[in-house]
């Protein structure tokens, strides 16, 4: 019985791919090439969205309680998704100044965008243009209908003719009813991608920062240097087998990296052994 049914409904669609006509065909094919493109973006919304936010801040929480941002950054790596990406890059303050990194994170933002939304407009344009199509070939089908049987027409032939040119309607329906409802499942995975960009934005709008600095001479003129910088709230010397100055600052007011500011004012070397940002 069901062997049958099947078998009924195969030839049925063999009979509507063979008189619909190439248009038929064409729908068809954008149709499945749809479906595709549904497939893939669903598969990678998914892939992305695996882990939530919330998850990866608080292993971004726990990590710098054990090792500053270097541990964080390397705990990171392990995810593979927008919001582990603009993290990462908010933890290079003071590595960076504000704007550099206010910059990658724009950068990265539309990177990734353009990831989620590739091939969008192509799936709504299948969507918007199967009708039509069908339509189309519709009358075309009712035009040739017209034109073979002319001014003595027979009742019996019009209407096989007009049940052909509704096939490619039927074809370009079908397709978009289809579609519609993907398209709409998509665009929503697509919202909730958008709005954990913006949590994790806003979740690491650092309050202040630590950093501890190694500096390869004249300690005196870097505190001095740091001291003045734009951010910099505190700075002392220190005794540490790997550091010797340790700097307190504020990221969202940081102007310049600390190892430029004191480059640029006392034309040494540094770098930044350990840093820690708090909100």
């Amino acid at each position: 019985m069901i062997f049958e049914y099947f078998a009924q409904f195969f030839e049925m669609l063999m009979e509507i791919f063979s008189q619909g006509g190439i248009i038929t065909y064409v729908i068809l094919f954008i149709g499945i090439y749809g479906i595709i493109i549904a497939a893939r973006k669903i598969h990678y919304l998914k892939k992305i969205s695996k882990v939530d936010a919330t998850e990866i801040f608080g292993v971004v929480t726990a990590s710098m309680e054990r090792g500053g941002a270097v541990e964080a950054l390397k705990q990171l790596n392990t995810y593979k998704n927008p919001i582990s990406r603009i993290i990462s890059e908010t933890l290079k303050i003071g590595y960076k100044n504000k704007i550099e990194v206010e910059e990658s994170i724009e950068q990265i933002f539309i990177v990734e965008v353009s990831k989620m939304t590739k091939n969008i407009n192509t799936l709504k344009t299948i969507i918007e243009l199967a009708p039509f199509l069908g339509l189309i070939g519709t009358v075309i089908g009712i035009w040739m209908t017209f034109k073979t049987l002319g001014v003595g027409a027979d009742a019996t032939a019009m209407a096989q003719g007009i049940y052909v040119a509704l096939i490619t309607t039927i074809m370009g329906l079908t397709v978009a009813i289809i579609l519609l409802p993907i398209f709409t499942y998509i665009q929503g995975l697509i919202d909730n991608e958008m709005d954990k960009i913006e949590l994790a934005t806003k979740m690491t709008n650092w309050g202040y920062g630590i950093a501890k600095v190694r500096v390869d001479a004249n300690v005196e003129c870097a505190l001095e240097a740091l001291q003045r910088a734009e951010g910099v709230v505190n700075t002392r010397a220190i005794s540490d087998p790997y550091a010797n100055i340790k700097v307190s600052f504020k990221p969202s007011m940081l102007d310049k990296s600390i190892s430029n500011v004191i480059l640029e004012k006392c034309n040494v070397n540094s770098e930044i052994i350990e840093s820690k940002l708090k909100q």
